[in-house]
């Protein structure tokens, strides 16, 4: 059974996997190596992986081998295949009451949860309208408005013009400002961000598409929301106790982010590649 958390007799078994390892060493490796490393990354464990074979598939010494094995922090290449072949290191057994069980249940369950409530047709209306839009306007407070600002960085690098407000003040004056070719997506995991939901109010007064990106769907904001986007949610997520609060709604954030970056692929991953070479021009700097 191919799963990364699976019940043994009461327990949770997470399987660690070599990959990881090889990605997180991948800048430190010379040109020959990164090919090495490519081939062990994109390659299923199975078949003849001796040093013999792999140097002859690949037309590089076993040397080159050994010393890609040692930069991933392995003894050699023998070590580096007998993790390699079984998956990993060493898979451990968690009791389910430990800490770290309960935090990768806690992701496991969030993403499976989010995957049922993913509605691609809905994600590719959202896309289309906002693509089309002049102005975007996120609303969020707390642990939300740290997601709007992550969403206005995210956007904007694929050509957007997006803002994102998380004073409750400039929410309620922002509406001066709006029309029919803004959209205004509020965030709010508890569908109870008053600040948020009186702010979406007024913008479909004024005209504007509306988005309530929500853990708590209630009946009444259909009277005011174009379109609601439910994202998963688990006992006390909104008060941090086990994982930060943030990370389902990042998750429907990066489909979207997805889903607007194939719609027009070609420009706005050029856009995308701007903005990011600029950026690390101004770090050199």
């Amino acid at each position: 059974m191919k799963q990364h958390e699976r019940a043994v007799q009461g327990e949770t078994k997470f399987e660690s996997n070599i990959i990881p390892r090889i990605e997180a060493n991948y800048e430190n490796l010379t040109p020959l190596e990164k090919n090495i490393a490519d081939f062990f990354i994109h390659h299923p464990p199975q078949g003849d992986l001796s040093a013999k074979a792999v140097a002859k598939q690949l037309y590089v010494s076993e040397a080159s081998l050994s010393r890609f094995a040692q930069k991933c922090g392995y003894t050699g290449y023998r070590e580096f295949l007998i993790y390699y072949k079984n998956g990993g290191m060493t898979a451990q057994r968690m009791p389910s009451s430990g800490h770290v069980n309960t935090v990768l249940h806690t992701y496991q369950e969030l993403l499976s949860k989010s995957y049922s409530l993913i509605d691609e047709q809905q994600v590719q209306r959202i896309a289309c309208t906002l693509a089309e839009k002049k102005h975007i306007y996120v609303y969020g407070r707390g642990s939300s408005g740290l997601v709007a600002k992550e969403m206005r960085i995210r956007f904007m690098r694929i050509g957007l013009n997006i803002e994102a407000i998380t004073d409750s003040h400039i929410m309620q004056m922002n509406s001066v400002l709006l029309s029919e070719d803004c959209a205004v997506i509020g965030i709010s995991v508890s569908g109870k961000t008053e600040e948020v939901l009186q702010s979406l109010a007024a913008a479909k007064r004024c005209g504007a598409f509306t988005m309530l990106m929500t853990a708590h769907v209630k009946p009444e904001f259909r009277k005011y929301c174009d379109e609601i986007m439910l994202f998963s949610v688990k006992e006390y997520l909104e008060n941090s106790k086990v994982i930060s609060p943030q990370f389902p709604i990042l998750v429907m954030v990066d489909v979207l982010f997805s889903e607007l970056l194939s719609s027009d692929g070609l420009r706005r991953e050029s856009l995308h590649d701007y903005t990011l070479k600029m950026l690390q021009k101004d770090v050199k700097r």
